[in-house]
C-alpha cells in the first residue's frame, strides 16, 4: 500500500479556518436526556419491539464475574438465536445487512448470521454524558469539518449536522482512558489455511479523557497506540507506535516502527492512514463525508463469546470467521459515506461506515476500490465492559473480498482479556522508547 498526502496551500487553510458549522439550537439540544440519550441515541424502541427502549445500559456484572478480573463472562450465554440468515434467505434481509455480509452469504453456502435478541448494553460515565450534553450547544465545526472548537471530552456532536461531525463522534467516543492487552492476530489465506500473523502487547491511550474538565485543543493527541510484538519468532522484537491529533491539517497522524534487524526507529505514514480496521478511519482530510442517515441494521453486538474466546484458532474457519462465535443483533446505526476528494490518493475510493447510535462505535464498514467495486469489509466486535462503563471494540476483522482472505486482530481471550490501567509515563510515549522495548 502506498499513501501520497495531498498538498494544501496556505491560502486554502486560511479560508477554511473561518468556515464554522452552525450550532444546533437550544430547542434541538433539549431533546438530549428527554427523547434522546445524552449521546444522541433514540431512547424509544422501534415499532415492532425488536429494538428495545434504552434503560441505562448494562451496569451489573453477571454471576461468576470477579471484581478486578479482565475476563468478562457473557451475560447472555443462555440465549438462542431468533433468526438464522444464510444464502437462501439473505435477499429478504439485505436492506438490514452490510454489502460485505450479503456478499459472504451469497458466496458461501455454509456462511450464516445468527440473530439474537437485542440488548442495548451501552453505559458511559456520568462525566462523559454531562460533557456530551454541553457539547451539543457549545461545540463548533471548523475547516469544513476537519477540525472543531470548544469541545469537552465526550461525544462532540451528539446531534450531528454533517458526515464529518458523525465521524468525529466515532473517533473521539469514550473507550476508556488507558488499556493494556496481549493479543493474537490470525490470517486465513484463500485456501482456508489459518496462520498466526503476530502475538503482541498493545497499550492504548486516549489522553483527552485524562482531564474531563479541560476543553480539547484542536491539535491535541486524542489517540495513542503502542504495540510490541512477541511472536512468532520472525516478528519478535518489532514495535509500532501511532499518534493521532484532532486537527489533521495542522498536525497529521504519525507512526513509527522499530525493526530489530535495523536497530533503529523510523517514521512511517502508511499505518496512520491505510489500515483496514474500522476503528482507524483517521484520514478525514482525504474524503468528502456525507451523513446518509440512520437505519435499523443487523450487526455484530454483545460479542462476549468471541471477544473472550480462549482458543483463538477455533475462531478461524475457511473463508470466514466461525459463525458459532459471532452474535448478531438489530440496532440503529448512522450510515456515513466518505468519497475520495479530487486529487487525493488512497486505496479506497469510497468508504461506508455504520456507527452504533448508543456508543458511536463503527460496528462495520464497507470499502470500495477505484473502480467502485466492493473491495474489503470490516467488522468490530462490540461488548460492554460492565465493570468499567466502557463499550469495548478491541477485536476486529477484515475480509479481502478480491483475494478471498481475511484477518482477525485483537484476539485477547487466550491472553487474559482487556485490562484498564493507569497511564504510562510520558517517556514511554516517545518514539525513542521503542528501541528499548523491542530488544529480543
Amino acid at each position: 500500500m502506498k499513501f501520497v498526502k495531498s498538498l494544501v496551500t496556505a491560502s486554502f487553510l486560511t479560508t477554511l479556518a473561518f468556515d464554522a458549522q452552525a450550532l444546533v439550537t437550544s430547542q434541538e439540544a433539549s431533546e438530549l436526556g428527554a427523547r434522546l440519550t445524552m449521546v444522541g441515541a433514540e431512547k424509544a424502541g422501534n415499532a415492532d419491539g425488536s429494538i428495545p427502549a434504552y434503560s441505562g445500559g448494562l451496569t451489573t456484572a453477571p454471576t461468576g464475574f470477579k471484581t478486578g478480573d479482565s475476563m468478562r463472562p457473557d451475560p447472555y450465554a443462555g440465549e438462542k438465536p431468533l433468526l438464522v440468515i444464510n444464502g437462501k434467505n439473505v435477499d429478504q434481509y439485505k436492506s438490514m445487512l452490510t454489502e460485505t455480509t450479503v456478499t459472504l452469504a451469497k458466496r458461501f453456502p455454509d456462511y450464516r448470521i445468527d440473530v439474537y435478541p437485542t440488548h442495548r448494553t451501552a453505559s458511559l460515565p456520568q462525566a462523559v454524558l454531562d460533557n456530551s450534553r454541553k457539547n451539543a450547544t457549545d461545540a463548533r465545526s471548523l475547516n469544513g469539518g476537519l477540525a472543531f472548537d470548544n469541545v469537552l471530552p465526550g461525544v462532540p456532536f451528539p446531534i450531528p449536522q454533517s458526515g464529518a461531525e458523525a465521524m468525529w463522534n466515532f473517533l473521539l467516543r469514550y473507550q476508556g482512558v488507558n488499556t493494556r492487552s496481549k493479543y493474537d492476530s490470525w490470517s486465513v489465506d484463500s485456501a482456508g489455511v489459518p496462520s498466526l500473523a503476530v502475538t503482541g502487547e498493545a497499550f492504548v491511550s486516549f489522553p483527552i479523557y485524562e482531564n474531563m474538565s479541560k476543553p480539547i485543543n484542536n491539535s491535541d493527541i486524542y489517540y495513542q497506540l503502542k504495540l510490541s510484538y512477541t511472536g512468532p519468532a520472525r516478528r519478535a522484537g518489532e514495535s509500532i507506535m501511532l499518534k493521532n491529533a484532532t486537527n489533521p491539517l495542522q498536525r497529521p497522524g504519525r507512526a513509527w516502527q522499530y525493526m530489530p534487524a535495523q536497530r533503529r526507529v523510523k517514521q512511517i505514514s502508511i499505518l496512520a492512514y491505510d489500515t483496514p480496521n474500522p476503528g482507524t478511519a483517521r484520514a478525514l482530510e482525504l474524503y468528502d463525508w456525507t451523513l446518509v442517515g440512520k437505519k435499523e441494521m443487523i450487526v455484530p453486538y454483545n460479542t462476549y463469546k468471541l471477544t473472550y474466546a480462549r482458543d483463538a484458532k477455533s475462531l478461524t474457519t475457511p473463508n470466514f470467521i466461525s459463525p458459532d462465535f459471532v452474535r448478531w443483533e438489530k440496532h440503529r446505526v448512522y450510515v456515513v459515506e466518505g468519497n475520495l476528494k479530487p486529487g487525493a490518493k488512497h486505496i479506497y475510493q469510497k468508504r461506508r461506515f455504520y456507527l452504533d447510535e448508543d456508543t458511536w462505535a463503527a460496528v462495520a464498514s464497507d470499502q470500495f476500490d477505484t473502480r467502485g467495486q466492493l473491495y474489503r469489509g470490516s467488522f468490530a466486535f462490540l461488548s460492554q465492559s460492565y465493570d468499567e462503563q466502557v463499550p469495548d471494540a478491541t477485536p476486529f476483522m477484515t475480509y479481502d473480498l478480491s483475494l478471498g482472505t481475511y484477518n482477525i486482530n485483537g484476539v485477547v481471550g487466550p491472553h487474559g482479556g482487556i485490562h484498564y490501567i493507569q497511564p504510562l509515563s510520558t517517556a514511554q510515549w516517545v518514539p525513542e522508547s521503542m528501541a528499548g522495548a523491542g530488544v529480543r
